[in-house]
């Protein structure tokens, strides 16, 4: 990753996007516990925050009664994506897991979940375990751009008043 100008321009060169292998990407979603579930509500996209635990190669969370819940045991496949930043090196990266999900309904299942030691940051009842069993996970890792290196064809645009 490199901060020099592209050629023939003087603007920064774009750091390259590494694409990051699946166990590469399961390791990552190990060290952090909070995601964005995105499921189809009445035909729409809708994202809900969720505290997770990846669980053999799945990842399971727990809900209450509700949207999130339905939207989850639906027909429709469900993702979830994660990310984080290395403050230090401005490294930041992005997990996508793609993939259905379903109830934890067996007893043994369910007593192995409660394992996990899965602890919603909102208050209230949740006592529905569901398990994302995946069909694609996807990551990558890229070099977070100073917001001085920003540009858009804006930029150029004469304004009306200094600025």
């Amino acid at each position: 990753m490199t901060n020099s100008a592209a050629p023939g321009t003087n603007q920064p060169e774009t750091p390259a996007t590494e694409i990051l292998e699946t166990n590469e990407c399961w390791e990552l979603l190990r060290g952090v516990s909070v995601g964005r579930l995105a499921v189809v509500v009445d035909e729409h996209p809708d994202i809900f925050p969720v505290n997770y635990k990846v669980d053999h190669g799945t990842m399971v969370f727990r809900t209450g009664e509700g949207t999130k819940l339905h939207a989850a045991l639906g027909d429709a496949p469900v993702a979830i994506e994660a990310d984080g930043v290395n403050a230090e090196t401005g490294v930041a990266w992005s997990v996508v897991v793609k993939g259905q999900a379903t109830a934890v309904k067996l007893t043994e299942d369910v007593l192995d979940t409660i394992g996990l030691l899965l602890f919603p940051w909102e208050a209230g009842q949740k006592d529905q375990f569901i398990r994302i069993t995946p069909s694609k996970v996807t990551g990558r890792r890229f070099k977070v751009t100073p917001p001085v290196t920003w540009w858009s064809p804006l930029d150029d645009a004469p304004t009306a008043r200094n600025e």
